[in-house]
């Protein structure tokens, strides 16, 4: 039997769905709910498999989409950060109707490093791929410090990360395995150059997964679509910056 974790609170004017990267969970928000808690009702969420939303298998982009659509409010505000990204962008793309607009963090249409296309090496995610079903403990674990490597509280990031990894259950393999295909596979850069909605991309000068070259690629693809380069931020914004992260998004809002 699956059921996705799904937790409003906030007494704000606008729907805010919060949907989180990949091995984590909604728990990952905590130090940002206060802050944006008066401006948002904020829809915290654990993406199918991950954290308590238990019973699923390893599933598609798409198939993950689908199983948050019954949930969203009638509109909102759609923020993804990371993994999180693809599938906010997902149904952005399918369902217009139902988003204001499209927020990613720390996020890009195309994980993968292809031609001249900025990313991940293939080789990089096929690694994890392998070594998941070898170590899976030390896998996330790895994967988590490389999201917070040189920002000034890396070590102190990367430890509120793995808290937050072991303080809800942990994800199956299949649905870790899952997630990555997803990051390795699913390129949604063209689909997403006939999105209309407004569209606000922030991203981490200090990135490792998702280098600050892909913000400059889709500045110049995405003309309308603004975009903001934390300077001393990496892979988790939110973490490491989190008042000047909020403000982004309210700004936006308003």
């Amino acid at each position: 039997m699956s059921s996705l974790y799904w937790h409003t609170t906030g007494e704000g004017d606008y729907d805010l769905v919060l949907l989180h990267g990949w091995g984590l969970n909604a728990e990952v928000w905590q130090n940002i709910v206060p802050r944006l808690r008066p401006h948002f009702r904020l829809h915290l969420v654990d993406l199918p498999g991950f954290g308590r939303s238990q019973g699923f298998g390893a599933l598609t982009l798409p198939e993950m989409a689908q199983q948050l659509l019954p949930h969203l409010p009638e509109r909102a505000y759609l923020l993804g950060w990371s993994l999180g990204g693809l599938v906010a962008s997902h149904i952005a793309l399918t369902q217009p109707e139902r988003v204001s607009a499209l927020i990613s963090v720390a996020s890009s249409p195309c994980f993968t490093a292809r031609g001249d296309w900025p990313g991940i090496k293939p080789e990089t995610l096929e690694s994890f791929q392998q070594q998941l079903s070898h170590d899976f403990q030390r896998t996330v674990e790895r994967f988590l410090a490389l999201q917070t490597m040189g920002t000034e509280n890396a070590r102190q990031d990367a430890r509120q990360l793995k808290e937050v990894v072991l303080s809800q259950p942990m994800p199956s393999v299949a649905v870790l395995e899952g997630g990555l295909a997803i990051l390795r596979q699913d390129d949604l850069r063209d689909a997403l150059d006939k999105l209309t909605l407004p569209f606000l991309r922030i991203y981490g000068y200090l990135d490792g997964l998702v280098p600050r070259r892909v913000a400059e690629a889709l500045d110049a693809r995405w003309p309308d679509s603004p975009s903001v380069v934390m300077e001393k931020a990496a892979h988790a914004p939110f973490m490491s910056h989190p008042d000047e992260f909020c403000q982004q998004i309210i700004d936006f809002a308003q």
